[in-house]
């Protein structure tokens, strides 16, 4: 094989020693299981569809097979670039310049007032715990696939497919949400009305606003992510340092122009309201997930990962708070501008100029956000590629470049569709509980790894863990539910509470842990990862009805997808083992020859 050839999917040189372009779009690309090979095959497939269902449902898959194996999917390794230092930078891009800019306006004057501070509180509280449910599973199964693969092994393919519809779902509203905003702080520092560089027209309110400037700005990123992991590291470096600049400057000046009477009243729509802005706010801190996809292209995964999750998400919480809190003491929440409040908010105390260097930085925010979410939303595509739940060319890593291109097209094309018609509000509240969502599961799978190990673990103890967490997630329903019902009310929390209390102190008394982290791990195990589950859940159900029918909407959409394509595609994938073993994919970092 010549030097810097690639191999096919099965890891075989294709023909006589020939060449496959990384640049091909035949069908055995997009359908090569062989469920699709013929309507004859498809039919087949499509009348052991319970069967295969039982299968995949029951089925889990391995640590060294999603380390391994699955990469062989891809051709070409990804290049290991990063160390600690670029991910702690990677959090702060991936996190700070979305929700802090965009939301906290929005929820002070919508929800919460300046208890708004309290929102950021409850929300960073619950994000922390997730932190730590992604730290261990990240140090332990290092791969671009994040909580698709973490969920793969402990809870199966079919809860991982779940994840996987929801994960894509967050990607595309997430980069949409946040290109919309860039358009409305732009507008802002041209001096103009949030709205006023979109194009109105009769369309249904909410999808009326077309926002082209929104689709141009997610192409760059996307066009950005895939030409360098390290040149998009080194930009969002650059971007991040000089965001920081600016949200120590709004922090400053706004409690330099601090007026305490505007924190009063301090709780306007009562404690219901809180969680109601925290279950949105949740948003801008859920971009970390993105810094786990990054664990295939670490140098130390055991030692860069923990430093960067959990040192950027400490440092954002604090910010997070202190920004919140100088915006309501600066401007009354009633005055505050929903589109780009603190823009405004400085312009009403005197400071005219400030409201464009606010602008501007809240543009370089939204601009990291928007390069490391095209990072590492291409990462999640190119794993469930991998997998097979997607077509697999969507897993193909370019062989000059080491991205996958094909992945952050994919995800591009989708979210510049829905940015350009969709309003922000719609935007957040669905991707908020999408996010939830995925973090519940993480926990309850952390919890899985923790205490059940197949073959080992004896059938007694499995039964009791399936209980506990059933009480667990039933007794968190509970209290969402309760809390939605009468918020001003006590008496169910009196059954709910002390049966989430007994649900987590029987797997810990009665439970032996079957597997400890080797490197790093939760603490209080199984305390965090079960008060991980209870606060997702309560924030859940804080969202209005609307999130619940949009996700409805779109899990029927997933699950129809699924029985229908995914579904085959994996079950073929999984059952691929009689064949013979292909050969190892290059390493990375070489002229580019195969292995034997």
């Amino acid at each position: 094989m010549e030097k810097g050839s690639v191999m096919d999917s099965t890891g075989e040189q294709s023909g006589d020693i020939q060449q496959r372009s990384y640049w091909r779009w035949s069908k055995q690309d997009f359908l090569p299981e062989e469920s699709f090979q013929s309507w004859a095959n498809y039919r087949c497939a499509l009348s052991q569809t319970f069967f295969r269902f039982k299968d995949r449902l029951i089925s889990r898959s391995e640590d060294s097979n999603e380390i391994s194996e699955l990469r062989k999917q891809s051709e070409n390794n990804m290049k290991r670039c990063l160390n600690w230092w670029d991910l702690i930078w990677f959090g702060f891009g991936s996190v700070i310049g979305a929700g802090i800019f965009v939301l906290t306006g929005q929820e002070a004057h919508e929800h919460a007032g300046p208890a708004i501070v309290l929102s950021y509180v409850a929300s960073g509280i619950s994000a922390m715990l997730s932190v730590f449910c992604y730290t261990e599973f990240a140090v332990e199964i290092p791969v671009a696939g994040g909580s698709f693969a973490y969920l793969r092994i402990e809870l199966g393919d079919f809860a991982a497919f779940i994840a996987a519809g929801n994960i894509l779902l967050e990607s595309v509203v997430g980069s949409a949400a946040v290109a919309r905003a860039w358009t409305s702080y732009f507008a802002t520092l041209l001096n103009r009305e949030s709205n006023s560089l979109r194009i109105h027209t009769n369309l249904t309110e909410g999808y009326n606003l077309l926002d082209p400037i929104a689709v141009g700005v997610l192409a760059i990123a996307a066009a950005i992510a895939m030409s360098s992991t390290r040149r998009t590291s080194d930009l969002n470096w650059i971007a991040s340092a000089v965001n920081t600049i600016v949200i120590f400057f709004v922090i400053i000046a706004g409690f330099a122009h601090a007026n305490t009477s505007n924190l009063k009243p301090f709780l306007p729509y009562g404690a219901e309201g809180i969680f109601k802005a925290a279950a949105i706010v949740y948003f801008a801190y859920g971009g970390f997930d993105s810094i786990a996809t990054m664990a295939e292209e670490t140098k130390n995964p055991s030692r860069d990962i923990p430093i960067g999750l959990l040192g950027s998400m400490s440092i954002i919480t604090i910010i997070y708070c202190l920004m919140a809190l100088s915006l309501s003491t600066m401007q009354k929440y009633t005055d505050i501008d929903p589109n780009a409040a603190y823009s405004i908010a400085f312009q009403s105390v005197g400071m005219k100029w400030a409201k464009y260097l606010v602008a501007l930085g809240a543009l370089k925010g939204m601009t990291t956000v928007l390069l490391v979410g095209a990072l590492g939303q291409a990462r999640y595509t190119t794993h469930i590629a991998r997998a097979h739940m997607i077509p697999p060319w969507f897993a193909l890593v370019h062989p000059k470049t080491k991205t996958p291109i094909y992945a952050n097209l994919m995800i591009l094309i989708a979210s510049a569709v829905i940015a350009f018609f969709s309003s922000l509000d719609i935007l957040s509240a669905l991707l908020s509980l999408s996010t939830l969502f995925i973090f519940m599961m993480m926990a309850v799978a952390l919890l899985v790894r923790r205490y059940y190990v197949r073959e080992m673990t004896p059938r007694k103890n499995l039964l009791m863990l399936v209980s506990f967490l059933l009480i667990i997630i039933a007794s968190s329903m509970g209290t969402s539910a309760y809390w939605g019902l009468n918020p001003n009310g006590w008496v169910g929390y009196v059954i709910t509470v002390p049966l989430w209390f007994l649900g987590t102190l029987g797997i810990s008394v009665l439970l032996p842990q079957q597997r400890t982290p080797k490197t790093w791990g939760v603490p209080l195990v199984p305390w965090f990862p079960s008060l991980s589950i209870a606060t997702n859940i309560f924030l859940m159900g804080s969202l209005g009805y609307k999130a619940f029918v949009r996700f409805g909407i779109c899990t029927i959409a997933m699950l129809v997808y699924y029985f229908f394509f995914g579904l085959h595609a994996t079950y073929d994938m999984a059952h691929q083992q009689h064949k013979p073993e292909p050969m190892k994919v290059k390493n990375e970092d070489t002229t580019g020859k195969a292995e034997p």
